[in-house]
């Protein structure tokens, strides 16, 4: 199933931005879709972003769309999460999730991903 680890959440005021990373190893990355995830206390896991194979096709959570930007580079094994104009709602744990993927697709479903990393915390101040 391989190793996801996360990267790069933090502290921030609402407005900044952050950038997250998902390291993966132990899988050949291009083979796989892949996408964030996040869950505040309390709440479910719920999706924010995903991206195919290739990375030419994404998809977006509606809360998110216009502010987050998912990519990834497969030469690195490596998948980002760029986040703008960050809000006290976006504070959560984020996590990243990877699908093996029989097309160039994008998963939103949380439950058809098999393998997970164990999370980066962002939190946004008011």
């Amino acid at each position: 199933q391989g190793q996801l680890v996360e990267s790069g959440g933090g502290l921030v005021q609402a407005g900044g931005s952050l950038r997250l990373s998902c390291a993966a190893s132990g899988l050949t990355f291009s083979f796989y879709s892949t996408g964030w995830f996040r869950q505040a206390p309390g709440q479910e896991r719920e999706f924010v972003s995903a991206i195919s194979r290739s990375g030419i096709n994404t998809d977006y959570a509606e809360s998110v769309k216009g502010r987050f930007t998912i990519s990834r580079d497969n030469a690195k094994n490596t998948m980002y999460l760029q986040m703008n104009s960050l809000k006290p709602e976006d504070t959560a744990v984020y996590y990243c999730a990877a699908r093996f993927g029989l097309n160039d697709g994008t998963v939103s479903r949380r439950m058809e991903y098999g393998s997970w990393g164990l999370g980066t915390q962002v939190t946004v101040s008011s």
